[in-house]
């Protein structure tokens, strides 16, 4: 299981690579990049803050929930915080397993709480101005459909 927070960049390829599992029969990744567009609005830029110490605490037992939970040889957390441009990458969630249907599970569930209680703070520049992102762009179009995060038990 490893876990960072970073402000540099990272290449999924590389990651991916340099965290392999010779004993896995899956690897499941998920890479989250910055939109160029949300809520009517081009996007600029955005802007990733973050508790040092508090976040990655609460990756890591995010985390260890996935390894007890889920069948899984490894897991890799990637975040990244400061400035970013659209399409850079945000986030890689990673996930070895003997098979894959685990390596699925536990890769949506990462991604998933991730998304809804990881302790970032996400601002959106746009030529209007800047703006916190209050919650995830699923969650915020799931509330008008009742949009359930299974896995974490919460409904949105």
């Amino acid at each position: 299981m490893t876990v960072r927070v970073q402000q540099e960049a990272f290449h999924l390829g590389a990651e991916l690579l340099a965290h392999a599992q010779p004993t896995a029969g899956a690897v499941v990744s998920f890479l989250g990049t910055v939109r160029d567009y949300s809520d009517a609005a081009d996007i600029l830029a955005m802007e990733i803050e973050h508790y040092p110490g508090m976040t990655e605490r609460e990756l890591e037992r995010v985390a260890q929930e996935a390894q007890r939970r889920y069948d899984i040889l490894d897991s890799l957390i990637i975040h990244r915080y400061g400035r970013l441009a659209p399409q850079d990458p945000i986030v890689l969630v990673a996930v070895w397993s003997l098979h894959r249907a685990a390596a699925f599970d536990a890769c949506r569930y990462l991604i998933d709480v991730l998304k809804t209680s990881a302790p970032f703070w996400k601002k959106e520049i746009t030529p209007a101005g800047a703006r916190w992102v209050t919650d995830c762009p699923g969650c915020r179009a799931g509330t008008q459909h009742g949009h359930v995060h299974p896995d974490v038990l919460e409904e949105c």
